[in-house]
C-alpha cells in the first residue's frame, strides 16, 4: 500500500491542538491546496494543515496526481476505476491513522477538507471510520457510489458541502444528491451554493469552511 505524504504547515501558535487534511482534486496535488492554510490558519490558530499527494500519477497530467482514474476523462474501465478508488480509500484511511499516532490528537480534533475528488474521498473514507471526526468539509464533489453508504457508515460527523451553481466539471445537481444521500444514512449536512462559480472555491466558500469548522476545532 502507497505511503501518502505532502506538504505541511505547523499551527501558528506553535503547538496543534488540532489538524486540517486537505485533500487535492484530479491532476493536482498537495500543493494545489496547502495554500488554504493561509486563510484558514487566521481563524484556526492552533490548527495544523497538511496536504497529502494522492497515491497515482494522474493519467492525463503529467505533473499531476488522481486519487483514482476516471473512465470518461482517461479511457479507464469502470472496473479499473472502483478498484483505484479502494486503494486510495485504504491509503488516505492509513494516513489519517498515522497522522493521528503522529500528533497525539484523538479523531475529534481532526477533520478532512477535499476539492472535487478530493470531497470525494473525504466523504468516502471520513464517514466509514470508527471514531467520528471533527468534520468534513467539501467542495465541488459528490458522494460516491451513495447506495452503498447505509450500510457501511460507521460514524457521522458534520458535513459541509460548497458547490459553484455554474461548475463544468462536476454538475451542480451533485450537491443535492450528496445532501440526499448523506441524509438518508443519518448524517448532519449543510450545503452552500455559491451563485455563478465555476470548478473552483472562492472568499465566501472559504468563509463558510473557516465558520464551520470554528466552533469544531477551536484555537
Amino acid at each position: 500500500m502507497t505511503i501518502l505524504e505532502g506538504p505541511r504547515v505547523a499551527a501558528k501558535t506553535g503547538e496543534a491542538t488540532s489538524l486540517v487534511i486537505l485533500l487535492h482534486g484530479y491532476g493536482a496535488d498537495g500543493n494545489d491546496l496547502i495554500g488554504l492554510a493561509g486563510p484558514l490558519g487566521g481563524a484556526l490558530t492552533g490548527t495544523e494543515f497538511v496536504s497529502p499527494n494522492a497515491p497515482e500519477p494522474c493519467r492525463m497530467s503529467p505533473m499531476g496526481r488522481q486519487w483514482f482514474p476516471i473512465s470518461y476523462l482517461d479511457g479507464s474501465s469502470e472496473e479499473e476505476m472502483r478498484a483505484g478508488a479502494e486503494r486510495a480509500a485504504q491509503a488516505l484511511d492509513a494516513f489519517i491513522d498515522a497522522e493521528i499516532a503522529r500528533s497525539g490528537l484523538p479523531a475529534d480534533r481532526i477533520a478532512l477538507m477535499g476539492f472535487s475528488q478530493g470531497t470525494m474521498m473525504a466523504l468516502h473514507v471520513g464517514l466509514r471510520r470508527s471514531e467520528a471526526l471533527a468534520g468534513i468539509v467539501g467542495f465541488s464533489g459528490r458522494l460516491l457510489e451513495p447506495e452503498r453508504l447505509a450500510g457501511e457508515i460507521a460514524s457521522t460527523p458534520p458535513v459541509l458541502l460548497i458547490h459553484g451553481t455554474a461548475d463544468p466539471v462536476v454538475p451542480f445537481d451533485s450537491l443535492g444528491l450528496a445532501e440526499e444521500g448523506l441524509g438518508a444514512a443519518g448524517v448532519a449536512v449543510e450545503t452552500v451554493a455559491r451563485p455563478g462559480l465555476g470548478h473552483g472555491i472562492d472568499e465566501r466558500g472559504m468563509v463558510a469552511a473557516a465558520q464551520f469548522l470554528m466552533p469544531r476545532l477551536g484555537t
